[in-house]
């Protein structure tokens, strides 16, 4: 997972839209906080119109605006906490609220030209709400803090009180510097939020996956995968398979092409294992040293040993040489099957697989290279 140098985003869109997703929970319950929070003080500054103006004058020109911001930033919060939004439903809630309340304030500056230098300080504090407070992508909140800068100067310059060019340059470069600055610091919080998610993936990963191959590993399967296939396959009374499958004569392979080509020539099936069978939805295992486990949910016994049949064809066929000379493989295959529509509780996958282990030494026993399946009955 690499970084881009600008944003502190993952440069990956696949990456990137992982963490995100991964984010959504705490990205809405950050985002309706943040709006609820900035609404309510967007609120009671009104006390100020009002010390300034004067109640009539502070219903007639500010109210409406504020009001405005209270019932996008509410709809907004509303949302994020009652409903399942997604990242791209955020970012636009985000968007909304900064672009509608940064019109709102401009409103406010130009019903009370003679406070330009509050204004100033507040469109400070806008700055740093958008860019570390208000979850969105950090282009965004760049294009739409800039602009918001930009209009208020030229509001200032154009539409308020003229005021001398030392003032208008001193405010612009301080707006401008904290711009820069919030750029930088959102950039540091998206670089230090998803290092962590990286570290966290990486950590996983190893808990999860075989170093060498990929694949799952025993410990996934006992505390995860049996638990839940079972459970999902009681539940929609589905068949499920389990594929024992192992690489014939791995100890000659070693002894006489040594380890490293051995574990060439394991690396090669798993991958020939999870290109073949059905991402998202199967389970590749490494079981043992040369041995792999498949779980097939939702199939049937012609269709798993269709599929160690096409395994046992593709990897007798796989090529791996050393110095020039071939290195034969082949895989023997242990099938076995259980359909869950029964709903009987006492079959399991356990159970399941150590059927499949019994098939798998049948095809042993039967001259390697071969597959062996059976039904489990009741």
């Amino acid at each position: 997972m690499k970084f881009h140098p600008l944003t502190g985003e993952f440069a990956r869109a696949a990456d990137e839209t992982e963490f995100l997703t991964s984010q959504l929970p705490r990205t809405r319950s950050l985002l309706g906080f943040t709006l609820l929070f900035c609404v309510v003080f967007f609120q009671l500054f009104f006390l100020t119109d009002i010390a300034a103006l004067g109640l009539d004058a502070a219903l007639r020109e500010t109210l409406p605006a504020r009001l405005g911001v209270a019932l996008i930033g509410g709809i907004g919060a509303w949302l994020a906490y009652r409903r399942p939004l997604t990242v791209r439903a955020t970012r636009l809630a985000a968007s909304s609220a900064e672009i509608l309340s940064l019109g709102c304030f401009m409103v406010v500056a130009l019903a009370r030209p003679n406070e330009v230098h509050w204004h100033a300080l507040s469109m400070v504090v806008i700055q740093v709400v958008i860019y570390l407070y208000i979850p969105n992508r950090l282009a965004y909140a760049t294009a739409i803090v800039s602009g918001g800068v930009v209009v208020f100067l030229a509001l200032v310059h154009f539409m308020l009180p003229p005021r001398p060019m030392a003032d208008l340059l001193t405010m612009g470069m301080l707006l401008a510097m904290i711009n820069t600055f919030g750029i930088l610091a959102a950039r540091r919080f998206n670089r230090v939020a998803r290092e962590e998610f990286r570290l966290q993936t990486q950590l996983k990963r190893l808990a999860e996956r075989d170093q060498l191959t990929g694949c799952y590993n025993r410990h996934y399967l006992n505390d995860h995968l049996l638990g839940t296939e079972l459970a999902r396959a009681r539940r929609f009374g589905h068949p499920v398979s389990a594929v024992l499958c192992d690489i014939d004569h791995f100890k000659h392979i070693n002894d006489n092409f040594g380890h490293h080509q051995g574990d060439n020539v394991i690396q090669g099936f798993a991958t020939l294992l999870q290109g073949m069978t059905r991402q998202g939805v199967d389970a590749v295992v490494r079981y043992g040293g040369e041995e792999f486990l498949l779980i097939l949910p939702v199939t049937a016994l012609p269709g798993a040993s269709a599929l160690a049949e096409r395994l046992r064809e593709a990897f007798a066929a796989s090529s791996f040489t050393v110095d020039g000379e071939p290195v034969p493989t082949s895989a023997s295959f242990g099938v076995a099957t259980f359909d869950f529509s029964s709903r009987d509780l006492r079959v399991t996958l356990p159970d399941l697989i150590v059927a499949a282990d019994k098939q798998l030494y049948a095809a042993k026993r039967n001259g390697r290279n071969r597959v062996e399946s059976v039904e489990v009955a009741l």
